[in-house]
């Protein structure tokens, strides 16, 4: 009876997410060029939607260490599998900061009921969903939601010191799930292609021949014609719920937000990608 009641649960979330994306929302939508990071490796391309909404002072810092070449040249430093690569200190180790002051904490938002795409998991007293292709975790807060981003395979975060407050210039990129740095780092985007290079960078503390990323551009700053011809599946679609609903009845109880891979194409409508963050 304990996995009828789950499976019956599971259904109903499937039917409410459907209904939910019954408005007409394109399936498929571009990406922000303002707030996409293009990470050209010594592995291969990296790119990265970024989401001010949840850590804008850490994509501000991203996006202006990217413009003032900094990132330029550095290399994966710290790179563990099945975990995360770290780069982007200018000294190419642990402790290394950029000539900017450090950042507070941006381990929550709040959010208004409005301004999630898509709830794919709910329990008593949080539910996950995602903000684009971000996935998170909120719960209830005073008639608003308190989200914080989940650290699913793809999502990037701005590294620290011991002190929560010291975000500076680190970033990291996580190579499989790890949902114990939820709240510990602050989220500033995803991996919407390129979670292969990501995978593929040389492991080591330090690793003995590492890779680096060879130039960091913010999409905007690119000349058109050298710019990533992708769309990603709108999160408010109904496709996208169709998506989440199967998902969750193959998982069944052990149902997660990190069990969800958001859809990524080209602009040719006959080659769509789908991105293995499993």
């Amino acid at each position: 009876m304990g996995r009828v009641r789950v499976e019956m649960k599971i259904v109903a979330l499937a039917v409410s997410l459907l209904s939910t994306a019954a408005a007409p929302v394109a399936t498929w939508r571009a990406l922000d060029a303002q707030n996409t990071l293009v990470i050209d490796t010594s592995k291969g391309r990296i790119v990265v939607e970024m989401h001010p909404d949840f850590a804008p002072g850490s994509v501000a810092r991203v996006k202006l260490l990217s413009r003032e070449r900094v990132y330029d040249g550095l290399l994966f430093h710290r790179v563990l599998d099945h975990f995360v690569d770290q780069t982007g200190n200018p000294n190419n180790h642990d402790g290394g900061v950029s000539s900017h002051p450090n950042l507070p904490a941006e381990f929550s938002t709040i959010l208004q009921q409005g301004q999630i795409d898509t709830i794919a998991a709910q329990s008593r007293d949080q539910f996950s969903g995602f903000d684009g292709v971000l996935p998170f975790t909120a719960a209830p807060l005073h008639g608003r939601l308190r989200a914080w981003g989940a650290y699913c395979a793809g999502v990037v975060g701005m590294g620290r010191q011991e002190d929560i407050h010291t975000g500076n210039s680190e970033i990291f990129f996580m190579r499989d799930p790890a949902r114990s740095l939820d709240r510990e780092y602050s989220v500033w985007g995803r991996v919407v292609s390129g979670l292969d290079v990501v995978r593929a960078i040389a492991v080591g503390e330090p690793p003995a021949h590492p890779d680096r990323m060879v130039k960091v551009r913010v999409m905007a700053d690119m000349p058109a014609a050298e710019q990533p011809r992708l769309e990603v599946m709108d999160t408010r679609s109904a496709e996208f719920a169709r998506t989440v609903a199967a998902v969750a009845l193959r998982e069944g109880a052990g149902f997660s937000v990190c069990d969800i891979d958001v859809p990524v194409r080209t602009k040719d409508p006959n080659e769509i990608r789908m991105p293995d963050h499993g």
